[in-house]
């Protein structure tokens, strides 16, 4: 299934902006953009990620709300 067809893994009704690639629990791994933004806020953001729109709509997400980016990195195919 590819995450096109995918749904938020947290609410559940929501289309993927990102994927984490190390998530501490596998059943959370796709993340629309309102639960991604309310991880940032949160101060949980993800660390390793892929977008997956081919936009950088979550690293505009950290940019906007994030202090400590050197944590952060794009995962590459």
């Amino acid at each position: 299934m590819g995450a096109h067809s995918r749904k938020c893994d947290w609410c559940g009704s929501g289309t993927p902006i990102v994927r984490d690639m190390e998530p501490i629990n596998s059943d959370y791994q796709y993340w629309c953009e309102e639960c991604a933004r309310a991880l940032v806020i949160k101060g949980d953001p993800i660390e390793t990620y892929r977008e997956l729109d081919g936009e950088p709509i979550y690293g505009r997400l950290l940019d906007e709300h994030c202090t400590l980016k050197r944590f952060y990195s794009f995962a590459r195919a």
